[in-house]
């Protein structure tokens, strides 16, 4: 996701929690508990999708595009494998370079978004202009040439959503450190001798923190959206392990005859999607991100 719409959310974000609002705060604790009990429940399938997938999602069957029954509880697909089955197994996948690329992003935004924000200057703008190259082209059409050139595996998958991603976070945590650098305390701790280093770790990074959790869990939202797109076009995890964008871009040519190997990792994704946008919205209003400015 690129254009208006990531600006808006990356503004959203990137105020540090403050004084201002304040009559969001209860209603934000029921919407991050939905969310965080759709994560668990994600979580859980995806750690123990093998005890709980109830067949090998590799091992094909006579019985290919079966209906639901109680053997097959979402049918089979075109080859007799159980699709539900393959949707849990394919979480796991799709959910751990979606988390792994997610991480490498935060972390050298973090580092690329502190040095510009506090350091200013001639620094800023050399670390802004280089991101700028990157936050130019459309997430989804860098991320296609880029795994085009280095190949369909899941590092070069990571590494690529890490890349397009960087720039977004580290605007996320640049804005609030250049107005967080200039308050009082940071100044006080600045002209009693306190390091650079300590400074910004001790006085400036945690103030930033809000921002930063609520950037995150949009940017996993819009991850799961990338994953599965480059999957669909046949730019994710090579066969034969399942993945939900994989499943889809197989599923479609059958859809008429068997319409839940279509309709289940579809809705897996959206749930996906929704559980960190739920997520975001919640931190939003618990802790009070955007109040200032």
């Amino acid at each position: 996701m690129s254009g208006p719409a990531q600006e808006s959310g990356q503004a959203a974000a990137a105020a540090p929690a403050g004084a201002g609002r304040r009559g969001g705060l209860g209603q934000g604790w029921p919407l991050l508990g939905l969310g965080l009990a759709m994560l668990a429940l994600m979580l859980a399938l995806t750690v123990f999708a093998p005890l709980v997938a109830p067949y090998d999602p590799s091992a094909t069957s006579p019985d290919s595009l079966a209906p639901a029954s109680a053997a097959h509880w979402l049918g089979t697909d075109s080859i007799g494998r159980d699709v539900l089955s393959r949707l849990i197994v394919g979480g796991r996948t799709t959910l751990l370079i979606t988390v792994a690329a997610v991480l490498i992003a935060l972390v050298a935004g973090l580092i690329l978004g502190l040095a510009a924000g506090y350091l200013g200057g001639r620094t800023d703008e050399i670390v802004m202009r280089l991101l700028d190259v990157v936050f130019a082209f459309p997430v989804l059409l860098l991320a296609i040439a880029v795994v085009a050139a280095l190949g369909p595996t899941v590092p070069n998958l990571i590494l690529t959503i890490a890349i397009v991603y960087t720039p977004a976070m580290a605007r996320v945590v640049r804005a609030p450190v250049l107005s967080v650098k200039r308050w009082d305390h940071v100044e006080a701790a600045r002209s009693v001798g306190m390091s650079e280093m300590r400074l910004v770790l001790r006085h400036i990074l945690p103030i930033v923190v809000s921002p930063i959790l609520v950037a995150t869990s949009l940017t996993l939202s819009q991850t799961i959206f990338t994953v599965t797109a480059l999957s669909f076009l046949g730019l994710g995890p090579p066969p034969p392990d399942p993945n939900w964008g994989g499943m889809l871009s197989e599923a479609r040519q059958f859809m008429e005859l068997a319409p839940l190997t279509v309709i289940g990792p579809a809705a897996a994704i959206v749930f996906a999607t929704l559980t960190f946008i739920i997520i975001a919205n919640g931190l939003r209003e618990v802790l009070d991100v955007g109040s200032v400015r």
